[in-house]
């Protein structure tokens, strides 16, 4: 799978489709951040923060301990760190250097799930070492709840220990990801939309389109308390234009019928179908999807990149994001411009997609 490098619905009857039912609007929901961040601390998951050669990170660790977010494991050297961040106080946090630790059981569990990639003991045994593959590997034995790195490094250098360690959750083959568009109060389009993906899968099989599509929609209600209504987008809306672009959303349009029967999901439809009703009721007027999404798939992580980006710099949105999904446990990727608040509410969330 590449990377970028910077930085069940259906259209079936409207009796059983979860979309219509007891829906909660989003002006009631306040700041999704603040409610995220409270929720967080009712769990008092356990999240590893790799890079402790970064003030950021190290800042934001002993804020959300003391906040009680989540408990903090940061990796490193205890005295490295409190040399260079005298002024940060550590006390609450776990600090565990790679370095120093057993390295035998990370290393033998390292090997055993790579040495038919070409692994050996010898490559392990470094590897295992390095923190981001440390980190990883605590989270793959239950040492930690989730990971969330990438304030000083690539998201291919954070993502990529875990498609190989952690691998997809049970059901989905696809890594994704989404962003919460936090539009200006009072929009018309309601005060969140969910994008996705627009930062991990740069050109999407149709079974892959369908497992992002499935994947954002949960993300859109675990995290933000959204009743999904999920639109796969293309420059089409129900056959106005042909083509194997075409073909591509109406078969994962199909695929995420068949493994999600409960999903609200509708495609192929144009953004302006997808999000205005007076124009979804010319071009898709059977559909329980148009007018009225909230969940909007991309075809390709080129247009979704695009789109939240000028979403957010045109429509003066707040782009919250990119969250990591599909992971069978939770690892996210920070942004390498990414600021204190940042890292705190991607902890935050990285401890409610813990499936216990």
């Amino acid at each position: 799978m590449s990377i970028d490098k910077r930085e069940k619905v259906i259209y079936t009857d409207r009796e059983n489709c979860d979309c219509l039912k007891g829906r909660k609007e989003t002006s009631e929901m306040g700041d999704l951040v603040g409610q995220i961040r409270k929720k967080a601390k009712k769990l008092n998951r356990c999240i590893v923060l790799p890079e402790s050669n970064d003030g950021r990170v190290v800042r934001a660790a002993n804020m959300i301990t003391k906040q009680k977010i989540a408990r903090v494991i940061l990796l490193g050297n205890q005295e490295e760190i409190s040399k260079k961040f005298p002024n940060t106080d550590l006390k609450g946090i776990t600090i565990i250097d790679p370095k120093k630790v057993d390295i035998a059981p990370y290393a033998q569990l390292l090997f055993d799930l790579r040495k038919e990639k070409g692994m050996t003991q010898e490559m392990a045994q470094v590897l295992a070492r390095d923190p981001m593959y440390f980190g990883t590997l605590m989270v793959k034995r239950g040492e930690a709840d989730g990971m969330a790195g990438g304030a000083c490094h690539s998201t291919g250098d954070m993502l990529r220990p875990g498609m190989q360690l952690i691998k997809a959750a049970p059901g989905i083959s696809t890594v994704s990801s989404c962003f919460f568009m936090m539009l200006p109060k009072g929009s018309k389009f309601g005060e969140i939309l969910v994008f996705g993906d627009c930062a991990v899968i740069p050109n999407p099989m149709p079974q892959q389109l369908a497992d992002i599509a499935i994947a954002s929609a949960e993300s859109a209600k675990k995290l933000a308390g959204l009743t999904p209504k999920v639109a796969l987008l293309s420059f089409s809306t129900k056959g106005s234009a042909k083509g194997s672009a075409v073909d591509k959303v109406t078969a994962a349009l199909e695929i995420a019928k068949h493994a999600a029967p409960e999903l609200c999901i509708d495609g192929e439809l144009q953004a302006d179908a997808a999000l205005v009703s007076a124009i979804a009721s010319l071009k898709a007027p059977q559909s329980i999807v148009a007018g009225k999404a909230n969940v909007l798939i991309f075809p390709d992580l080129q247009s979704g990149n695009i789109a939240y980006k000028l979403v957010e710099r045109l429509a003066g949105a707040k782009a919250i994001g990119p969250i990591c999904q599909g992971f069978a446990k939770p690892l996210n990727d920070l942004s390498r411009g990414c600021s204190v608040e940042d890292i705190i509410t991607v902890v935050a969330i990285t401890a409610m997609q813990v499936v216990d």
